[in-house]
């Protein structure tokens, strides 16, 4: 059995360089195909970051037009925007093709992270194509348009699979979870940054770092329980665990970003939030998405309930489509205009649908199909673009670093799940320490963490073109989120790599 097994991890290993290498092959193959002659020489990342009406302003419009006399090319960089994603999409299909047949155990999210980071790299380093000039595009998306566009699609599922009776009994549970244990974990991990990293971070930008590693991602997470046939009250501890502790942590992004942004002295960005307008902040933004979540879950079940001819297949499609409307209102709504937590918005939205419209979907099964392949594509455009920035910027000295954050934050997670034990081995449904370990360990990194590390991103870049800022500043507080998102980046690629494909083996030891 032993000798079974060792062939089985050389072959797992095997299949991995594979891997690395069709993708790597087929990516160089296709940009070098789609090369323009020296009509975008400029560096992918030296303009990332800025806006994309910047991009695509009537200054270089009038440039490409100029370009087009010279080269007959230039009309075609405004439309390059739609290359990137699709090209995503089709490295995904090989990827999926790949891990499915010959590297079960290689979670899609983290060969797509790295695939990305090699098309960054590339890109980087080469000579300007179609495909260079749709990332740059991509790239340089307000930070804002990255949350609204990805985070809504990507929860909204995760939030309507969950088993809403053990929601409701594990509540007090979920919170201690997502709240106080969110809390020391982002204080934690800003204390091994401050100290330990030679960056000369302030401490509100290490706080804004140790809220971004501790957003779980609970869409990894649900593909990792559904894979091992976790049970019920397993998968309730971590993917709710996961969701909840995701909105606090864009809670407490929101707060120790504004006292960053503080530091940069422009007026109008950032604030100097005290103990008692952070405690104020932190319960709007909390329990204001809750209450807008719950007022859209209703709104969506009344429409559920008003759509109601079951025969009707193109009714049906309308309903579908109320699902994801509502989603992403709720999402726009809370965070956007009521600045509250979108996250949690969308949470007691998917919540109060599953326990009162269950019953009201005509077609359970095309619902539950659309947003699995909303999820799919999201995932698959985000993972890529957010490697391509991590390619773009990841120097050889962040590794040791970086080596070193994975082993904290993974020592940092066991400290505070064990330190609430006592308390949530007694309250909810209870919990053992097989679980507590478990979910120590099953804390992947993703999608929320990679989505705030480029709204910062964006944010930086974006305000320190303001022409009050010195040019030591700007140089300085973009090295500051370069090297943020670096690792933030790679917390999220070891966590899916390393973790994700273990703790099958970790569950199995555990019983």
């Amino acid at each position: 059995m032993s000798s079974k097994r060792k062939d089985f991890a050389r072959f797992q290993s095997k299949a991995t360089l594979a891997i690395l290498i069709i993708l790597g092959t087929v990516i160089l193959i296709i940009i070098h195909w789609t090369d323009r002659p020296n009509q975008f020489k400029q560096s992918t990342f030296a303009r990332r970051m800025t806006s994309v009406s910047d991009a695509i302003s009537t200054e270089n419009l009038n440039d490409d037009k100029e370009i087009s006399s010279e080269h007959g090319e230039g009309d075609h960089a405004i439309s390059h925007v739609v290359l990137f994603p699709w090209f995503a999409q089709l490295i995904g299909i090989f990827a999926y093709w790949i891990i499915s047949r010959y590297a079960h155990g290689i979670p899609y999210t983290a060969v797509l992270f790295i695939t990305g980071a090699m098309m960054g790299y590339y890109s980087d380093h080469s000579y300007g194509n179609a495909i260079v000039e749709s990332m740059k595009q991509w790239l340089g998306i307000n930070g804002e348009v990255i949350i609204l566009t990805f985070l809504p699609g990507l929860l909204f599922l995760d939030s309507y699979n969950i088993n809403v009776h053990l929601f409701i009994q594990s509540f007090w549970q979920l919170v201690v979870f997502a709240f106080p244990m969110v809390l020391g974990g982002t204080y934690l991990t800003a204390l091994v940054a401050y100290y330990f990293f030679p960056y000369g971070w302030s401490f509100d930008l290490c706080m804004t770092f140790g809220s971004i590693l501790a957003a779980t991602d609970p869409v990894a997470v649900a593909v990792l329980l559904n894979e091992l046939g976790a049970p019920s009250r397993l998968k309730i501890h971590i993917s709710g665990e996961s969701l909840m502790n995701d909105g606090s942590a864009v809670v407490f992004y929101h707060i120790f970003s504004s006292r960053f942004f503080y530091e940069l002295g422009i007026k109008g960005f950032g604030e100097a939030i005290g103990w008692a307008r952070g405690f104020a902040l932190f319960f709007r933004l909390a329990f204001g998405g809750a209450c807008i979540g719950l007022a859209f879950g209703v709104g969506l079940v009344t429409i559920l309930f008003n759509l109601n001819r079951r025969l009707s297949v193109e009714e049906n499609v309308v309903q579908v489509t109320s699902t994801i409307t509502v989603a992403y209102l709720a999402f726009y709504v809370s965070e956007i205009l009521a600045g509250c937590s979108g996250i949690i918005s969308v949470l007691f939205c998917g919540v109060t649908t599953k326990a009162f419209g269950e019953t009201l979907l005509n077609n359970t099964a095309l619902t539950t199909d659309f947003w699995h392949i909303t999820e799919h594509l999201l995932n698959t455009t985000l993972f890529c673009l957010g490697g391509a920035v991590w390619g773009g910027i990841t120097s050889k000295s962040d590794w040791i670093y970086l080596a070193c954050l994975y082993v904290a934050v993974i020592m940092i997670r066991v400290f505070l799940v064990f330190s609430f034990f006592p308390l949530t081995s007694r309250i909810g449904i209870s919990q053992n320490w097989q679980e507590a370990l478990f979910m120590s360990y099953g804390g992947l990194r993703g999608t929320v963490g990679v989505s705030l590390a480029l709204l910062l991103s964006a944010q930086i870049y974006e305000q320190t073109d303001d022409e009050s800022v010195s040019e030591e500043t700007r140089e300085a507080y973009r090295i500051y989120v370069d090297k943020l998102f670096a690792f933030s980046g790679g917390i999220a690629f070891l966590t899916l790599l390393v973790n994700g494909p273990t703790s099958a083996i970790l569950l199995k030891k555990l019983g």
